[in-house]
C-alpha cells in the first residue's frame, strides 16, 4: 500500500491582468525573468510556442490545451480548452507531440474557457481563471508537475483526468494502482509527427482524498467533497524508468509546497538567465533576448532517474555513471545555432548532452524517434556534427569511441537523394571525418573526407554554381522547405572551394543579389547562418547591415515562410514583442531560432558548426557581460558608436586590435573585453 503523502497547501492562488508585452523601460526591474514574455510567438502559426509552466532543461511543460488543437497544445487566440495537459515540445511545427494527462476541472461533458485576461505567465509558472470561476496554477519540478485548482465556493470540485490523452492519437495508459488518494501507472504516446513512441511511468497524488463518480478506461472522475477552501492540489511525477522512479520523485518533494517550488523554480530560471547580462538596447530589444535565452533552456530534458539510472533507446535501462542523461532531441533545427550556445553557457551540461548522444549511437539511434524514446523526442540528424563542434570548443571530457561504429553505420544511410540531402550527407561526412580522426581511424578519416569533398564538388558545381531564375523557386528540383538560392550557402566548410571556382569578388556580389532581392528566409534554418558568410568575403560591413535590420527593422522585406513563398511578401520584424512573435510560418524550432537570435544580438555567430571560430558582427546592445560556468567574465562593449547603423571600424580583444571580425572559442573561455570599436 503506497503511504499518504501530506501536501503542503496554502490556498491563496496569484492572481492579476494579463500581461502579453513587457512595455516599460525596463526601469525599477531587478531579475532577468522580468524580460521574459512568455506569451511571444503563442499566436497561430508564428513560432508554435506556448507560455506553459517549465523549468530548465525540464520533461514538463504544463498548461492548457487549445479546442481545436495546436502544433503546441496552446493558440493565444483561442479560448476553448479541452484542458489541462502536462508536456508539449516547444515550437517544432509538424503535429506537435505531448499533451499528456489531460485534466479538465469540471465534469467530463464540460465544455471550458480560458478568461485571457486573467493568464498570467513567468518562468516556471502559469495561472488562468477559467469560464466556470475555477482558479488554476501550475508549477514543476521538471519532472514533478504541481496543479492547483480553486472552485467557488457554491460547487464541489471536480476533475476529469485521462491519463491516456495526447495531442496525436494512439496514446495507451493503464492504471496499476488506485487510492483515494493517488493513481499509479504508466502512459505510452507517440512522438513528433508520429514517428515513434515513449513511455511514462506516473505517480499521481492529490491534497484531499477523493471518490471515483465515473470511469472509462483510463479516464477518471473525481469529486473532491472534503476540500478544503474548495482548493485541490494534485501532483504528477513521471519517470521514463519505473514507477518506483515516479514514486521516489513526488517523495522527494513531498515536503515542499507549491509557493516552495514556484520560488525555487523561478530562482533557477534566474541562474540561468543571469548568465548574460545586457545593457542597452530598447525595452522590446530586451524583453526579446531574455525570452529567446529562456526557450533555448527548455530541453533537451534531463531523464535522469533519482537512483542515477536512465532509459535506453533499446528499452534497457542503464547507469549514467555519475553523469546526468538527456533526451528529447530536435537536432535538425538546433544542432545550427542552440547547442553551440550551450556549448558557451553550459560546457559541464554539455558534455553530459554529448555523452548521451554517444549512448544513443550505441542503443539504436534513428534520424527520427525509436519506439522507446525516454520522453517526447523529435530528431537526432546531425548529431555528428553536434559532437564535433562541442570537441573542438573543448568539451572533451565524454567518450567518442563507444558511438563510432552507430556513427558509421548512420553514414552508410545518409540520403543522396535530392541537391539539398546531397549537401546536408555531406556536411556529416566532413564531421565524422574529422571525430575519424581525433579517435585515431585515420584511414576512414581520409575516406569520409574524400566522399565529403567528392559529393560537393559534384552537387555545387552542377546544381548551384550557375545561377538561373528557378534558383528563386521553394522546393525546386525536390529541395525540401528551400531554394537553390538558399541551399547554395549551406555547406560554408567549403567557402574556400566556392571562392575558388567563382572568386571572392563574384561571390560577394552575388550574395549582395541575395539579400538585395529579398532571397534570403530567416523563416527557416537552412540559410540562417548566411548574413555571416560576408565576413568570409571581404565586406562584413554587410554582415553588420543585414544582422542588425533582421534584429531591428521594422520594413524588412520577407518573400519566404517555412513552407514556401508568401501569397504576399510579410513586411515587418522577423522577432517581435507580441504574441505573433516570429514571421509567419517561422517555427521556432525547439530553441533554433531563439538562439539564432541571442548570438546575433550579442555580436558573434558560430557560422561553421563543428570550427571553434565565430564570426563577429555589431551587437544590438552597448554591452553585454557573459558569466562562464568557469568563473571568468567576457565583456562586450562599443565605442564611438552614435547610431545603431553605424559600421564597426575593428575590434580589439582585451586592448590587442584582431585581424579580422572572427573570435576563437578559447578567447571566449578565457574571459576578458571585446570591443567593438566605431
Amino acid at each position: 500500500m503506497k503511504k499518504l503523502l501530506v501536501i503542503p497547501l496554502v490556498t491563496a492562488i496569484i492572481g492579476g491582468s494579463h500581461v502579453y508585452a513587457s512595455t516599460g523601460s525596463g526601469k525599477g526591474m531587478e531579475s532577468p525573468h522580468d524580460f521574459v514574455n512568455l506569451f511571444m510567438g503563442t499566436a497561430g502559426d508564428n513560432g508554435q510556442v506556448t507560455p506553459c509552466a517549465s523549468a530548465p532543461f525540464g520533461m514538463l511543460s504544463i498548461g492548457p490545451d487549445s479546442r481545436p488543437r495546436q502544433h503546441s497544445g496552446y493558440d493565444y487566440y483561442i479560448s476553448d480548452i479541452s484542458g489541462i495537459s502536462i508536456n508539449r515540445p516547444s515550437g517544432v511545427g509538424c503535429s506537435g507531440g505531448g499533451g499528456n494527462i489531460n485534466i479538465l476541472p469540471a465534469p467530463p461533458d464540460a465544455r471550458l474557457k480560458i478568461v485571457k485576461d486573467t493568464e498570467i505567465a513567468v518562468p516556471g509558472y502559469y495561472s488562468v481563471t477559467l469560464d466556470n470561476d475555477v482558479r488554476c496554477a501550475f508549477t514543476t519540478t521538471g519532472n514533478v508537475a504541481f496543479e492547483r485548482y480553486a472552485y467557488p465556493s457554491d460547487s464541489v470540485p471536480v476533475l476529469t483526468v485521462d491519463f491516456a490523452s495526447s495531442l496525436i492519437e494512439g496514446a495507451e495508459a493503464e492504471i496499476t494502482e488506485l487510492t483515494d488518494t493517488s493513481v499509479s501507472g504508466w502512459l505510452s504516446s507517440k512522438n513528433v509527427c508520429s514517428n515513434g513512441r515513449y513511455r511514462l511511468w506516473f505517480d499521481f497524488v492529490s491534497s484531499v482524498p477523493f471518490t471515483v463518480m465515473g470511469r472509462d478506461g483510463a479516464c477518471l472522475v473525481l469529486s473532491f467533497a472534503s476540500a478544503k477552501d474548495n482548493t485541490v492540489e494534485v501532483r504528477i511525477a513521471v519517470s521514463p524508468v519505473s514507477g518506483e522512479a515516479a514514486e521516489a520523485l513526488m517523495n522527494q518533494c513531498s515536503d515542499k509546497s507549491f509557493e516552495d517550488v514556484r520560488s525555487a523554480t523561478l530562482a533557477d530560471w534566474d541562474r540561468q538567465l543571469s548568465i548574460f547580462e545586457t545593457e542597452g538596447g530598447s525595452a522590446d530589444d530586451k524583453v526579446i533576448f531574455y525570452t529567446s535565452l529562456y526557450r533555448v533552456f527548455l530541453s533537451p530534458a534531463d531523464v535522469t532517474s533519482p537512483s542515477g539510472t536512465y532509459l535506453g533507446t533499446d528499452n534497457v535501462v542503464y547507469d549514467a555513471d555519475g553523469r546526468s542523461a538527456y533526451g528529447s532531441w530536435s537536432l535538425w533545427d538546433t544542432f545550427r545555432t542552440k547547442f553551440p550556445l550551450i556549448a558557451v553557457t553550459h560546457p559541464e551540461r554539455m558534455s553530459d548532452m554529448c555523452q548521451s548522444l554517444v549512448h544513443l549511437y550505441r542503443t539504436g539511434k534513428k534520424n527520427w524517434s525509436t519506439p522507446y524514446e525516454p520522453t517526447i523526442n523529435v530528431r537526432t540528424e546531425h548529431a555528428v556534427i553536434l559532437l564535433l563542434d562541442a570537441w573542438r570548443k573543448g568539451i572533451t571530457d565524454f567518450d567518442l569511441r563507444p558511438g563510432y561504429e552507430g556513427m558509421k553505420r548512420e553514414a552508410a544511410e545518409l540520403s543522396f537523394d535530392s541537391p539539398d540531402h546531397r549537401l546536408e550527407s555531406v556536411y556529416d561526412l566532413w564531421a565524422l571525418a574529422q571525430i575519424a580522426d581525433i579517435i585515431g581511424e585515420h584511414e576512414d578519416a581520409v575516406i569520409y573526407d574524400a566522399m565529403a569533398d567528392s559529393v560537393f564538388d559534384a552537387t555545387w558545381k552542377n546544381e548551384f554554381m550557375n545561377i538561373t531564375p528557378q534558383f528563386k523557386v521553394m522546393k525546386n528540383n525536390g529541395l525540401y522547405q528551400g531554394s537553390r538560392w538558399q541551399y547554395r550557402w549551406a555547406a560554408p566548410q567549403y567557402v574556400d572551394k566556392m571562392i575558388e571556382w567563382i572568386g571572392r569578388d563574384s561571390l560577394c556580389s552575388q550574395l549582395s543579389y541575395f539579400f538585395d532581392n529579398n532571397l534570403y528566409n530567416q523563416g527557416n534554418e537552412p540559410d540562417i547562418h548566411v548574413p555571416y558568410l560576408f565576413n568570409r568575403f571581404g565586406a562584413p560591413e554587410r554582415t553588420q547591415d543585414i544582422v542588425r535590420r533582421l534584429l531591428t527593422d521594422d520594413t524588412m522585406v520577407h518573400v519566404y515562410g517555412g513552407q514556401g513563398e508568401y501569397p504576399a511578401p510579410y513586411v515587418g520584424r522577423a522577432f517581435k514583442n507580441a504574441p505573433e512573435g516570429y514571421s509567419p510560418e517561422m517555427d521556432e524550432d525547439d530553441g533554433a531560432m531563439s538562439a539564432w537570435y541571442v548570438f546575433s544580438s550579442a555580436g558573434f555567430y558560430p557560422m561553421l558548426v563543428g570550427s571553434d571560430v565565430y564570426e563577429l558582427t555589431s551587437p544590438i546592445f552597448d554591452k553585454v557581460t557573459i558569466n562562464l560556468s568557469n568563473g571568468e567574465k567576457l565583456v562586450i562593449k562599443t565605442k564611438g558608436r552614435k547610431s545603431p547603423a553605424d559600421i564597426v571600424k575593428y575590434v580589439k580583444l582585451n586592448g590587442k586590435k584582431l585581424p579580422d571580425m572572427q573570435l576563437k572559442h578559447s578567447d571566449i573561455v578565457a574571459g576578458g573585453t571585446l570591443t567593438f570599436v566605431y
